[in-house]
């Protein structure tokens, strides 16, 4: 972008979306077509994690690292943040921290994967069965749930609220308590279906349920921007201050998936698949969950053990050159699971299952062009598990996470699927959460937000010529899951 079209998108109204990572803070200023006017980063502290399974954060370091960030994002303004209306934040999901009277914290930020508490949620579970059934989840052994009632238990009378990263943020922000969003407040307990806290489950456990937020929809008003905080952030005073998603459903919504039929498939370490439906999707063996979209629809969605972590071993210097050589091969001599841990979680629920090939690889190239297949399998056959559970999925699959910046890898996806793939350049918590920002400020609603910021993106067909060796593959890749008892029939 010139200087001179930088000048002038950024006379325009502007949002902020924040992304409260675990190594860093993300500030992200957008305009209301999605132009990116300025950006800034800050560093966090390690969490400290325990052979015990405990894994903590100081949670003192948060507010300092979102302030920087914004000053240096404002600051890079051409009106020093006075064009910003709206901002809005996004954190890691089940994070919390015990704060006292003042609103600061009693200890350490308790993480999204700390486990102290899978006894208490083992109870929570058996508690409110019958609810967690009608809402299609159970309460795992790290749920922020179980670890709000260890908070309790263990700060007594000095514990005033257990706040989710976005509170804590938004009361800095606003200078008072401000409500959570349904999407952070789903792994501590609330049902979305039901609109409330599961108050049978807390009064067994003897959690007083004031402790916890109001909740609200996603995209809603919290409060406003005040005075001292936007002179040391330089965020106009009134400012808009709305209600973040966690970072997952972030990622979802920043690539345009916001509407039913509409999916996205993240390849990072692991593969997602996440989507909108217009009902509330049960799957009956927990492989995925929903949560609630903000305009009231449902957001279901599943995480697989595998994914690009298949690759780890591949020096990075060396994956562009596998990709061309792996394209130019073409498809696979044989057919590989490439799961490198023990279990999988989606698309199919198994605890015995383990990577495995069918056949033998004629080299290097071969091994990597399998193992790309192999992920596009899962991909698709997450796919047919949505459609067989009665959810449309309607056009392109949007695409995210570092997988996707391979072309080869990404013209195999497609190819498998047999549908296009797009993929989108800003596919990231921030600029989600920016949308939300805009959500009722810059544009009606989040379809229309997602409309006029996400862009086109570039897609990518599937390989006519390349269909048929890639079908029979996948027909040997379900029929050796199911030969080992991981995969059902039908």
């Amino acid at each position: 972008m010139s200087s001179e079209s930088r000048r002038t998108t950024s006379r325009t109204p502007a949002v902020i979306g924040i992304d409260v990572a675990t190594a860093s803070v993300r500030v992200l200023c957008v305009d209301g077509q999605g132009n990116v006017l300025a950006e800034a980063r800050a560093d966090l502290p390690p969490p400290v994690r325990t052979p015990a399974g405990t894994s903590e954060q100081d949670a003192r370091s948060w507010w300092p690292a979102v302030r920087s960030a914004l000053r240096r994002t404002t600051s890079a303004l051409p009106r020093g943040g006075r064009e910003v209306v709206a901002v809005a934040v996004s954190a890691t999901s089940g994070t919390i921290v015990p704060t006292g009277r003042d609103g600061e914290p009693l200890g350490p930020a308790l993480m999204y994967d700390d486990r102290r508490a899978a006894a208490v949620n083992a109870e929570a579970d058996r508690l409110g069965r019958v609810r967690w059934g009608l809402l299609g989840v159970s309460v795992g052994p790290t749920a922020a749930l179980g670890r709000a009632v260890w908070c309790a238990r263990t700060y007594g009378s000095a514990l005033r609220h257990v706040l989710h990263t976005p509170e804590f943020i938004g009361r800095k922000l606003t200078g008072h308590p401000v409500a959570t969003d349904w999407s952070h407040a789903l792994k501590s307990g609330y049902d979305a279906r039901a609109g409330e806290w599961a108050h049978e489950v807390f009064d067994a456990l003897d959690f007083p349920l004031g402790l916890l937020p109001s909740v609200g929809a996603p995209g809603t008003e919290a409060g406003l921007v005040g005075r001292v905080v936007a002179e040391v952030t330089g965020l106009p005073e009134g400012c808009s201050v709305r209600l973040g998603m966690t970072d997952g459903c972030a990622g979802q919504i920043a690539t345009g998936a916001v509407v039913p039929g509409r999916f996205v498939g993240v390849v990072g370490t692991t593969y997602v698949l996440k989507g909108v439906s217009e009902c509330l999707v049960r799957d009956g063996v927990g492989a995925f969950y929903s949560h609630r979209h903000p305009e009231g629809w449902w957001l279901p969605g599943g995480a697989s053990n595998t994914g690009g972590e298949c690759l780890a071993s591949v020096a990075p210097d060396r994956l562009p050159g596998l990709d061309a050589a792996a394209g130019a091969w073409g498809p696979a001599s044989f057919v590989r699971y490439p799961l490198c841990r023990e279990g999988e979680r989606f698309p199919f629920v198994s605890g015995v299952a383990r990577g495995f090939e069918v056949g033998r690889p004629g080299g290097e190239v071969d091994a990597h062009r399998a193992a790309l297949e192999g992920v596009a399998f899962v991909e698709r056959l997450a796919l047919e598990r949505v459609e067989r559970l009665g959810v449309s999925v309607l056009g392109p699959l949007s695409a995210a996470g570092g997988g996707s910046r391979s072309g080869v890898w990404t013209a195999i996806r497609a190819t498998v699927l047999d549908r296009p793939v797009r993929v989108l350049e800003r596919a990231e918590t921030a600029f989600g959460a920016a949308l939300l920002a805009a959500t009722g400020t810059l544009h009606e609603n989040l379809a229309a937000s997602a409309g006029a910021m996400v862009g086109e993106g570039v897609l990518v067909e599937p390989v006519p010529a390349q269909r048929p060796a890639l079908e029979d593959s996948y027909g040997i890749f379900v029929a050796a899951l199911r030969d080992r008892g991981w995969l059902p029939e039908g």
